[in-house]
């Protein structure tokens, strides 16, 4: 069984083709990527093993991407002929939807209606979705949706203080990133099976913290909204809803320019006004830049903050991990993260941490103590690559 698995942006599209009969099904067979989707001279790439394929085309949408990356894929020897028995997503935001299912019209229709609370990611997938199903009808697309992972986290922490009739109408906290989430989870119990009280974070772009209790989603950064939480690379995280009374005067009344602004100049790029990029904030910030510096403390509170809420939903921890681009290469920031973190047995390893290449497991703590603290990059393709092969096997059960 053939699967190919998405992660898209509105014009950008990557991908992994995974074979899940073969003797190591979690080693993607291929991989490929395409940009400027839409936007005429696109460039896509493939990988397959240690060769790679390029090029350029006129890539009208992503249904054409994926004709490009296949045919780049075939050409490097890898047989696609049978055909993909079917495509997964990582989708987003799917409000009262849950888990893994196959897309269908009521599904495209909900993701459309949480489309406003969600519009870097809900518009791309559900174009991308319709374009795979007029390109290939008879192949099945499965939607495994990011909040799925965070079900188990009590009701408790999921509301907010808001007239309930808002919460029954879908507005609560949702939390995201689960793939991830899940996938460093299930890990650390390979790699540590004695560490039950996991806190995850992933920082990268989009970043977010979770507390993982045997497995288990408890506590999540995020709210109803995948902006909210830890502030992002370029989006504002927690912020509070009031201050609109004195930014709305600001942007004459427009409320879209407001969010617009708050969703793409916001975080680390809107407080230094260097870069969203946290190496170029970072280099910023070593040559004196001081907003740039605040950029980076500020984050790293961000982050803190977080992992303190963490503590108290687990009563303590037995590892701390970093994932993602700034939690596997962000030294600095992971050394300001565990900073005074010995009370919660806590303690970075400064040298191990300096050493660090951040594209290898490695464990950095100093030993002895009561916490863990590792590097560990995630792998979410490989997670919903399962949950589609779950979701196809079952409906084939079922037929």
């Amino acid at each position: 069984m053939q699967l190919l698995i998405a992660n898209l942006g509105s014009t950008s599209f990557k991908s992994k083709l995974f074979d899940m009969s073969s003797d190591t099904p979690r080693v993607p067979i291929a991989s490929g990527a395409a940009d400027r989707i839409g936007q005429g001279n696109s460039a896509w790439e493939v990988r397959v093993g240690d060769r790679e394929l390029e090029g350029t085309a006129d890539l009208a949408d992503h249904g054409a991407a994926i004709d490009a990356i296949l045919a780049g894929i075939n050409e490097l020897g890898v047989d696609t002929s049978s055909g993909i028995a079917g495509v997964g997503f990582k989708a987003v935001h799917g409000g009262p939807i849950s888990g893994a299912v196959v897309v269908d019209d009521g599904v495209l229709d909900t993701m459309e209606q949480f489309s406003d609370v969600a519009p870097a990611h809900n518009p791309p997938y559900i174009a991308a979705m319709r374009a795979i199903a007029e390109k290939w009808p008879d192949t099945p697309q499965v939607a495994a949706f990011e909040t799925a992972f965070h079900q188990t986290i009590p009701l408790s922490r999921q509301v907010y203080g808001v007239p309930y009739e808002w919460t029954q109408a879908g507005v609560r906290r949702y939390g995201f990133h689960g793939a991830s989430h899940r996938y460093i989870g299930e890990r650390v119990g390979e790699v540590m099976p004695e560490a039950k009280r996991v806190i995850s974070c992933h920082l990268g772009g989009s970043c977010s913290v979770c507390a993982i209790d045997a497995g288990k989603s408890v506590y999540h950064s995020m709210g109803m909204t995948p902006q909210t939480g830890v502030f992002h690379t370029n989006r504002v995280g927690d912020f509070d809803t009031f201050a609109l009374l004195k930014l709305l005067p600001m942007h004459d009344g427009d409320l879209d320019t407001v969010f617009r602004r708050l969703g793409k100049e916001g975080g680390l790029l809107g407080i230094s006004g260097v870069s969203a990029d946290m190496r170029d904030v970072e280099e910023a910030a070593a040559n004196g830049n001081d907003r740039a510096q605040l950029a980076l403390d500020a984050f790293v509170e961000s982050v803190r903050t977080q992992v303190g809420a963490c503590l108290m939903a687990l009563g303590g921890v037995d590892a701390i991990v970093f994932t993602a681009g700034i939690g596997q290469f962000g030294k600095g920031v992971r050394e300001g993260v565990c900073r005074d973190l010995a009370f919660a047995g806590v303690e970075l390893d400064a040298s191990l941490n300096d050493q660090a290449t951040g594209r290898d497991e490695q464990r950095l703590d100093a030993g002895g103590t009561a916490a863990a603290v590792w590097v560990l990059p995630t792998d979410e393709e490989w997670v919903v690559a399962r949950q589609t092969q779950d979701v196809l096997q079952s409906q084939t059960a079922n037929a």
